[in-house]
């Protein structure tokens, strides 16, 4: 059985995180977002990049907190964007 690492936030920082976890095949991905459709599909993506990396890791997107249940770890980059102007 896999570890579990669930990242909270699909933007750029939490996809780059989910995608160097699913790289190397540390721990399986759940990646959550509030918008199900962006975090579905940027976990899709790193699934169809997972054979290339040799890694046996699944990647699931979700809106669903109940997907992050035991969870071995679980990374917050979820945030509000700010505008510096």
């Amino acid at each position: 059985m896999n570890a579990k690492i669930t990242v909270i936030g699909a933007g750029n920082v939490g996809a780059t995180t989910a995608e160097l976890i699913a790289r190397d095949g540390l721990a399986d991905v759940v990646l959550f977002d509030i918008h199900e459709g962006i975090a579905k599909g940027k976990a899709l993506d790193i699934t169809e990049a997972c054979p290339v990396w040799n890694s046996p890791v699944t990647v699931t997107g979700t809106s669903n907190f109940e997907d992050t249940a035991e969870s071995d770890v679980i990374v917050i980059t979820a945030g509000f964007p700010v505008s510096l102007v």
